[in-house]
């Protein structure tokens, strides 16, 4: 043998090798494509619209939600405007909505036997009740549910952690496929028509890797609302289902009723503990809602604050706010007897994981850096649809007739060992994410198995 032979045979065994390994990454890339790109587009919809949510509720709900400013009227009682709720809509106070500006209503959330929940809108000026919808009932709470998948229950909502663990994997495995081998375009650029496959296939890539650092982060700051993978660790992060920042636990006495339960809260908080008022031992009389609200106002609470109104003896007022500015972040809970301030948290208490959590979360909400924030995640919502589009052409132009187009298998198998053992580690991390690949292997080993010829 010489060594010219010696030489194209390896070379040979190289490029074989490449190709299997291209080959197996285009595989995978696919069934994560077949997986994920109907919930990119869900996701990446509803995304788009919620990062407008106050805008557009704002249009939308304008009748209830904005008011016409009354220069050097001051507000009436905040229980005058409850009683005004209670009036229209007979039930049970259960949380008093500071207006958030002066051209905003108040809403008071009213438990009733007839319609549930409601949102009750106000006028803060005349205690006008303005109308209501169901609680949690504007269009961007619905838009809300939908992009979550709460819409459809738990179940569904695991949906999103597979789906997320999938993007990671296809951003990854999209990378490998994109990397430059000495073509000229299809890079950074993209050649030929919409009526040739080329086009398609370098617009897919091209954007592909422009945005694919904007799924990967929207993927990880959105697993804390996942079903499994979410609940586990914020179980973990609050330490033992306790729920409060090392430094903020006082000597106080608990319920075991958790915050996420009363009110609307961050992700950090949902399982925090909410104490209890003692006076009711003495025969104490409540401070009512007035004088808890001129409370929360002298400790500075952010504009817009909610106070859950107590329902028991001993229940507490809790005044929470979460505005853009994670700093400006807080929880107090008032002893409804003596109006002391039993726990007073904020962002700056959480710890370093909840810390970096929440600005996860407050930037994926695009809520952390202001307009900016919601254009670049618009820009990169629309560039996710373009992707999902540009591999759907891409795939039908690639289809042989009578099809389902799944690239083929590497001639060496054994190169997806390696890829194997990567995906498992995901699978680790991501629970459902490792169920779901176990599930495409048994799916892709019989796909195989039907299209093996049979032995006369």
């Amino acid at each position: 043998m010489s060594d010219l032979t010696i030489g194209r045979e390896s070379v040979g065994a190289s490029v074989r090798s490449a190709s299997d390994l291209y080959r197996a990454v285009w595989r995978w890339h696919f069934y994560a494509g077949l997986l994920v790109l109907p919930f990119m587009i869900t996701l990446a919809i509803t995304g788009g619209l919620y990062l407008f949510k106050d805008e557009i509720d704002a249009v939308i709900h304008s009748d209830l939600k904005r008011i016409e400013v009354q220069q050097g009227a001051s507000r009436v009682a905040p229980s005058a405007m409850v009683t005004a709720a209670l009036t229209a809509h007979p039930g049970i106070a259960i949380r008093f909505t500071d207006p958030a500006a002066s051209d905003a209503s108040a809403e008071i959330t009213i438990g009733t036997e007839a319609e549930g929940k409601l949102a009750v809108y106000v006028n803060p000026y005349t205690a006008e009740v303005l109308g209501a919808l169901p609680d949690r009932g504007t269009v961007m709470w619905t838009i809300r549910y939908l992009h979550s998948l709460k819409h459809f229950g738990n179940y569904a909502r695991m949906l999103i952690e597979i789906a997320a663990g999938w993007s990671i994997l296809l951003v990854a495995t999209g990378i490998y496929l994109w990397w430059p081998r000495r073509q000229t375009g299809g890079v950074v650029s993209v050649r030929g028509t919409p009526k040739r496959r080329v086009f398609w296939r370098d617009m897919h890539a091209v954007t592909g890797i422009f945005v694919g650092f904007f799924i990967v982060f929207l993927a990880i700051t959105g697993m804390p609302w996942s079903g499994v993978w979410g609940g586990k660790v914020n179980e973990w992060a609050n330490g033992n289902n306790f729920g409060y920042p090392a430094g903020v636990r006082v000597a106080v006495p608990m319920s075991d009723e958790h915050l996420d339960h009363v009110a609307k809260t961050s992700w950090s908080l949902e399982q925090a503990q909410v104490p209890q008022s003692a006076g009711h031992a003495h025969h104490a009389q409540p401070i009512g809602l007035d004088n808890a609200v001129a409370t929360f106002d002298r400790l500075g609470l952010h504009r817009g604050y909610a106070v859950n109104i107590p329902m028991t003896a001993d229940g507490v007022f809790s005044g929470s706010v979460y505005p853009d500015d994670l700093s400006k972040q807080r929880v107090v809970h008032l002893d409804q007897y003596s109006g002391k301030s039993l726990i007073d948290m904020s962002y700056a208490d959480y710890g370093p994981l909840g810390k970096s959590l929440e600005w996860g979360i407050n930037t994926h909400l695009g809520q952390q850096f202001g307009l900016a924030n919601q254009l670049v995640l618009l820009a990169a919502c629309l560039a996710i649809i373009l992707l999902a589009v540009s591999a759907v052409v891409m795939w039908w132009k690639r289809r042989p007739a009578g099809s389902f187009g799944v690239p083929p298998m590497p001639a060496d198998k054994r190169v997806f060992r390696g890829l194997i053992a990567m995906l498992a580690v995901g699978g680790i991390v991501f629970p459902l994410v490792g169920l779901s690949l176990i599930v495409m292997l048994v799916a892709d080993w019989l796909h195989l198995r039907a299209r093996k010829p049979r032995s006369a």
